[in-house]
């Protein structure tokens, strides 16, 4: 196959592509290429290889940015089956084939339809087939070429990080490094000048240099001040083509600033300054400004103010405002134009960090001299103490003294003074003051106990400037009378045992004193002297502010009594003595052997009876059982249903129920029982209402005879015969019950209920000593013995 191109194919045939180029594209280069060998240049031998593929595929070219009317020509392909007569067939496929490169399909020819730009595609890659255009048959296998895009210089070099913002240190050596900019060229940098940069600078001199191969921006001058110009705009230019003339440029600009370093020290714009201060100046404040001015900036010009000398030194501070860098000038004591009219000191100002670098350039501090002019004021009254202190008794009457205070005019004109209290707060209200004397007195009645100390503030004025003031404190402190008399400190619950002993303290009680300690202890503690000896308890002081309680006898019951009541009295120590009387309550209770409390109520003699916590509930479950079962069989008897009225021909006796409960054998009122103890007593003999009698009755005054003359036997007798022979009695039994116990005996009641009242000389307490066993026996012997002795 012969191949036909408008570049060189290999190395070898660089004579023939100078010439192509000289000579234009109308003279081509041919070569011809068999399946077994290669022809070289003419005048070479030839080289005989193993028999290789049909048809070798080399490079072709085709220039970037082809802007003619016509297409360009890329090359041609001719295969050696090729005999010229159109039955060949060539076929191009692959990037860009058919849209880019165009293949003539007959001679061969390629050509390129588009500009191209080798910076988008470089190269394109495309397959070569060459066929029989009868059968459509492959002469030869398809075989791969590349058509490279050969660049001219159509890109300017560019600065893709720019513009650029920098920064050097004032006062920099000479050739101190500043930045280093690159541009980029997107040509072929492999091929010809198209890619080669060379800096330059075409804004910025004589500050600045550029190195051309490196684009390191210098410094060109010593010492570049900052002070006298911070700011430098350099132009940079990249051109391409190694800077000969026709090549392409590109420029940024880069902005340089000086920064600031310790190079200026600070200076006093004066060496003398005047300061005016009233004497009125409260001490503290602020009362004049200097500054030292810097050149430098930031860090560099800060300093501190310092006071080296001068006779106002102890009288006056400086301090510095970081904000401002000012000099802040202030009071330390107060000042006093009668005494001292003005004063001088010497002001120092230093920059706090230093640059030992630049130490050569002088001292880095400068001093001036500030005077300073006392002005006279109308001053404010001046009190004679910073603070008043005074003391008065409570309950003292209206109008009582309770100090004076003192204010003078420090001015040389020593004007009268007037006084008055700021009624602020409601302790004001308590007290007035004497406008010309300063004479403070009570307006009220005071109480220690209520209010022990009164803070009141006394203003001064002068008669000559009233709206002038000035002000103290006066604290008055209430002093303490004996007028609360002692109390108990608490209410107390006092608990004696049922088996305390005689003599046995079973509390101790104390007082408190609302007056101060020298009117309240030491207290004393007894009993009413008025009152009867009290034959329980008794009272004993321990003369430590505190009393004890203490029983008189032997074992208490709460059966009996549960709570006792003491009275007692109190008395202070203040002059003249205060006393109170206060009653003491004091319960009964059930203690252990170890004198712990078990119970207080009454209802706890069921468990020291010895029953546990679950008998007593099984006993409350048998009572509820037993209510229920009444319950129903109440409800199941009235649900039976009877005749509302009783017919004539019902011969049961009528039985009518009374629910009436006797009051005993001492209601002798309600019901007369004579007549079941005394048969004699009884009544006259009746019937039955609810049957009509046969037989003749008795007279009433012959039956009343016939009773009185018989025992109860006999009437009992005579009773159930009249009951067996009364032809009306129905035919069903008929009770009848008489409750008769007889005549009294002559040797009295046996019960022992009224045994308690009886008299005994028996002692039961070795009960006590038995055991547990006979606990229960010894406390109702021991209760016994306590309802005898009360």
């Amino acid at each position: 196959m012969r191949i036909t191109s408008t570049s060189c194919i290999c190395p070898v045939l660089v004579c023939l592509c100078f010439v192509q180029r000289c000579y234009g594209t109308a003279h081509h280069s041919s070569i011809k290429v068999t399946r077994n060998q290669t022809k070289h240049i003419e005048g070479e031998t030839e080289v005989h290889h193993r028999p290789k593929r049909g048809w070798v595929w080399n490079q072709f070219f085709v220039l970037e940015e082809h802007m003619g009317p016509d297409p360009q020509y890329v090359g041609k392909l001719h295969s050696n089956s090729d005999k010229g007569d159109g039955s060949v067939k060539y076929i191009l496929t692959g990037e860009g084939a058919g849209t880019i490169f165009i293949i003539d399909d007959t001679t061969g020819d390629i050509h390129s339809t588009k500009s191209l730009d080798r910076e988008q595609k470089t190269h394109y890659v495309l397959h070569a087939q060459a066929i029989d255009r009868r059968t459509n048959k492959p002469l030869e296998p398809e075989s791969e070429f590349i058509i490279k895009v050969q660049d001219i210089n159509d890109n300017a070099p560019k600065f893709t990080d720019g513009p650029y913002i920098v920064t050097v240190p004032e006062m920099s050596d000479m050739g101190t490094s500043v930045l280093q900019v690159t541009a980029t060229d997107a040509d072929d940098p492999t091929y010809g000048n198209s890619a080669r940069v060379v800096y330059s600078i075409l804004q910025g001199q004589p500050y600045f240099s550029v190195d051309p191969k490196t684009g390191v921006i210098r410094t060109a001058l010593h010492n570049m001040d900052r002070e006298a110009r911070e700011h430098y705009s350099v132009v940079i230019q990249a051109k391409d083509m190694a800077g000969q003339v026709g090549g392409l440029s590109g420029s940024t600009t880069v902005n340089i600033t000086l920064t600031d370093v310790n190079d200026n020290p600070p200076r006093f714009p004066q060496k003398h300054y005047q300061l005016y201060v009233p004497e009125s100046a409260q001490v503290g404040s602020a009362v004049g400004k200097i500054k030292a001015n810097d050149a430098d900036t930031g860090s560099n010009a800060d300093m501190t103010y310092s006071i080296i000398n001068g006779d106002g030194v102890g009288v006056f501070s400086i301090s510095t405002d970081k904000e401002t860098r000012e000099g802040i000038l202030s009071l330390k004591k107060p000042l006093n134009y009668e005494k001292k009219k003005s004063y001088t000191l010497n002001i120092e100002g230093a920059n706090t960090h230093l640059d030992f670098r630049f130490s050569h350039l002088g001292p880095f501090k400068d001093a001036t001299v500030l005077k300073i002019i006392v002005g006279d004021v109308d001053e404010a009254p001046l009190f004679s103490m910073p603070s008043y202190v005074m003391e008065v008794y409570e309950n003292a009457k209206i109008g009582t003294t309770v100090g004076t205070v003192l204010a003078q005019d420090p001015d040389s004109a020593n004007s009268l003074v007037r006084y008055f209290i700021n009624y602020d707060t409601e302790d004001d209200r308590f007290f007035n003051i004497d406008a010309n004397t300063g004479t403070i007195k009570t307006t009220k009645v005071l109480d220690r106990e209520e209010t022990p100390w009164y803070n009141i503030t006394v203003a001064a004025s002068e008669n000559d400037n009233p709206g002038l003031l000035s002000h103290v404190t006066v604290g008055i402190r209430v002093l303490d009378v004996n007028d609360n008399p002692p109390e108990l400190a608490r209410e107390y619950d006092i608990v004696v045992c049922e088996n305390a002993k005689p003599g046995q303290v079973i509390h101790t009680i104390s007082a408190t004193d609302k007056d101060d300690f020298a009117n309240g202890p030491r207290f004393n503690f007894f009993l009413d002297e008025h009152l009867p000896v009290n034959p329980n308890f008794t009272l004993k002081d321990n003369e430590d502010n505190t009393a004890s309680i203490l029983t008189r006898r032997r074992r208490f019951s709460r059966t009996v009594q549960d709570v006792y009541y003491l009275p007692i009295m109190i008395s202070d120590g203040g002059i003249p003595s205060l006393s109170s009387s206060s009653t003491l309550t004091i319960r009964v209770c059930a203690c252990e052997r170890d004198g712990r409390v078990r119970t207080c109520h009454a209802e706890a003699f069921l468990s020291s009876a010895g029953l546990s916590t679950g008998a007593l509930i099984a006993i409350l479950l048998c009572v509820v059982i037993l209510l229920a079962i009444v319950v129903l069989f109440i409800t199941l008897r009235r649900g039976k249903k009877e005749p509302l009225i009783i017919s004539e021909e019902d011969v049961r006796e009528n039985v009518v129920t009374y629910d009436d409960e006797g009051g005993g054998e001492e209601d002798t009122e309600a019901f007369d029982i004579t007549a079941l103890r005394n048969p004699s007593a009884a009544e006259e003999l009746k019937y039955r209402r609810d049957i009509r009698p046969e037989v003749t009755l008795t007279p009433r005054h012959q039956t009343t005879s016939a009773l009185e003359s018989i025992d109860v036997q006999e009437f009992l007798k005579q009773r159930l015969a009249e009951a067996d022979l009364d032809p009306s009695v129905p035919p069903y039994d008929s009770l009848q019950t008489y409750a008769y116990e007889g005549q009294r005996s002559e040797a009295g009641s046996i019960s022992s209920l009224d045994s308690a009242t009886t008299q005994s000389d028996q002692d039961y307490h070795y009960l006590g000593d038995w055991g547990p066993e006979f606990r229960k026996l010894a406390e109702l012997y021991g209760e016994i013995e306590s309802e005898r002795t009360t």
